[in-house]
């Protein structure tokens, strides 16, 4: 089972970080997540200036250039209003870059911003992900490539530039909706289900949906991975990561933040969704283990990344949650679970 963390980038209104600290930020956390001895790191896209980053695949190239081994993905691509070939192009060096440890996780936005700063219509946003995400796989898996749809000028024998591997990975970005995860399934494509609400129970339907869609398509199950993103923090203990993470999470929730589409969450409910079935990783080294192996066990779960850095987490504890992951928690899960 693969183990990692990843950044979406946000910036707190009012603190000071800039869009510069923070990117120097995330590529400490980069650094430092393949020093710990972690599998996965990954970088969020936005397009607005509550993030930092709006081209993941510049950051990851800066931190390919000084890791070696750590994997390095999207969390997510916003396929929806990119050109497929600058993405694939773009994705392509980094994979040269970094000798062959990319990938892209494929996703549809939850934001409209990006839709008026690209001149696409949201309400296209079903058929723009699945159109473009049907000429992504294609500029993968064919040395030239015929293609025309809807939204984009037609391509007649095509060659963009390869990337280093011919089978440069791509997830499909999951949030709560079944088609998505069907969409994923009938594909063949690994799945990246973000679990920020709810309990196992809720994630396991829509890996359930996923399996069996894929299933259905004649894809083998070796195929169908799973991966699982959430909120996560590792503390000292229990007790100890509750009182240091809350505030940030209640800030990062907060619908004072991201134009509006946030929450109020209290201590009480942040507990409960930290507990053992809770989506929320947060916890101490024990917990976080049980609650990865419970992801294993019940879901089959090949993958979890930790939302590492939000609300405003300062660099010393999120340093500190990185390594207790790599060095306490993901030993623990190996030993039980193979590596």
């Amino acid at each position: 089972m693969e183990l990692g963390v990843f950044s979406l980038t946000d910036i707190y209104a009012g603190s000071t970080d800039t869009a510069a600290s923070r990117t120097d930020d995330i590529t400490a956390y980069g650094i430092a997540a393949e020093r710990a001895g972690l599998d996965v790191f990954g970088i969020g896209e936005h397009h607005s200036r509550q993030f930092a980053v709006s081209s993941p695949a510049v950051n990851l190239a800066a931190i390919a250039q000084a890791t070696s081994r750590i994997q390095l993905t999207t969390t997510a691509t916003v396929l929806s209003v990119l050109d497929p070939v600058r993405t694939y192009q773009d994705f392509a060096t980094l994979d040269m870059i970094s000798h062959g440890r990319t990938e892209i996780y494929a996703g549809r936005s939850a934001f409209a911003e990006p839709f008026a700063l690209f001149g696409e219509n949201i309400g296209d946003l079903d058929s723009l992900f699945a159109e473009k995400l049907d000429l992504l796989i294609r500029l993968r898996g064919e040395q030239q490539v015929t293609w025309r749809g809807a939204h984009r000028p037609p391509l007649r024998d095509a060659a963009p530039n390869p990337p280093m591997r011919e089978d440069l990975p791509i997830w499909v970005a999951v949030g709560g909706t079944p088609s998505s995860a069907q969409r994923a399934g009938q594909l063949g494509l690994p799945m990246a289900l973000g679990l920020i609400g709810g309990t196992l129970d809720h994630a396991k339907r829509l890996v359930d949906t996923y399996r069996a869609a894929g299933r259905a398509a004649g894809h083998s199950d070796d195929m169908l991975k799973v991966g699982i993103t959430s909120h996560f923090y590792v503390g000292e203990s229990r007790e100890a990561a509750l009182d240091e993470f809350f505030p940030y999470y209640q800030r990062y929730l907060s619908p004072n933040t991201n134009g509006g589409r946030g929450w109020h969450v209290d201590r009480a409910d942040m507990s409960n969704l930290a507990s053992r079935r809770g989506a929320l990783m947060v916890g101490g080294p024990r917990e976080i283990a049980e609650k990865i192996l419970d992801l294993h066990a019940e879901l089959g779960v090949d993958r979890f990344l930790g939302q590492v850095d939000l609300g405003g987490l300062p660099r010393p504890l999120v340093l500190g949650s990185i390594r207790r992951l790599g060095e306490v928690v993901a030993p623990a899960v190996r030993q039980v679970i193979g590596s």
